[in-house]
């Protein structure tokens, strides 16, 4: 009877731990966003009294798991009743540029330049189902919805979130910084919460061939950032 008891705990204690390392380990793929009581303007201060205590994620790894050498991106979160916001900041050494940027109106495949990517999903039962904002140095934008099971049925760039952004460049610090501010609207059918959570992707493409930077913050194990399996959770605080 006591060798049973013993077998029992031991076998409790390591179901635990195995509780706690799994805790541990999700916790790394959180993002939190902190409330705030009204929206705000875009600033592009990191400093600024929006951005300053804002929780933070950084990304420093290629979508493969690779390191980056260099400073991280970092992207920090604020929400309120109606938006989400996110501040990115991304050094860099040397900027690809689309020539002739129109920022007043969508820029189709944006990727192929510098950008900073957010791919954002609701819904558990489809996970292949997100919507992408993109923001350039330039304040260039695209919005898309993605569906990876059904490419043929997804809006793609017909969809219109009606996100905003806005981009600055620090020339002598070699920083380029970039922010959004998405509706609620537009990535989830429920109003936004305290304590609720989505899914989301973090990423950014920087630099030109053959020294292209595909930096991802939950690496995804393939040469792609549209594996939704790999997303983290951002938690609305």
């Amino acid at each position: 009877m006591r060798m049973m008891a013993v077998i029992v705990w031991s076998v409790l204690v390591a179901t635990l731990s195995s509780r706690m390392i799994d805790m541990k380990v999700d916790a790394s793929a959180v993002l939190e966003s902190a409330w705030s009581p009204r929206d705000f303007e875009l600033r592009l201060d990191p400093e600024n009294d929006e951005w300053r205590e804002a929780p933070r994620v950084t990304a420093s790894r290629n979508y493969v798991g690779e390191p980056i050498a260099g400073r991280p991106t970092e992207i920090r979160s604020r929400w309120t009743n109606a938006n989400l916001y996110l501040l990115y900041i991304n050094p860099y050494d040397e900027l690809n540029l689309k020539p002739g940027p129109t920022p007043s109106v969508e820029t189709p495949r944006l990727w192929n330049w510098d950008v900073a990517e957010a791919f954002i999903g609701s819904g558990v039962d489809r996970i292949t189902r997100y919507k992408e904002f993109e923001v350039s140095p330039q304040s260039e934008w695209v919005d898309l919805d993605i569906d990876r099971e059904d490419p043929q049925g997804q809006a793609g760039m017909k969809w219109n979130s009606g996100f905003t952004v806005k981009s600055r460049v620090d020339a002598r610090a070699r920083i380029w910084y970039g922010a959004m501010r998405i509706p609620f609207a537009a990535i989830d059918t429920r109003p936004p919460q305290k304590g609720r959570e989505l899914r989301i992707g973090l990423y950014r493409i920087a630099g030109v061939d053959p020294s292209r930077r595909f930096y991802a913050w939950r690496p995804t194990g393939q040469t792609s950032f549209h594996v939704p399996q790999a997303f983290g959770t951002l938690r609305l605080k």
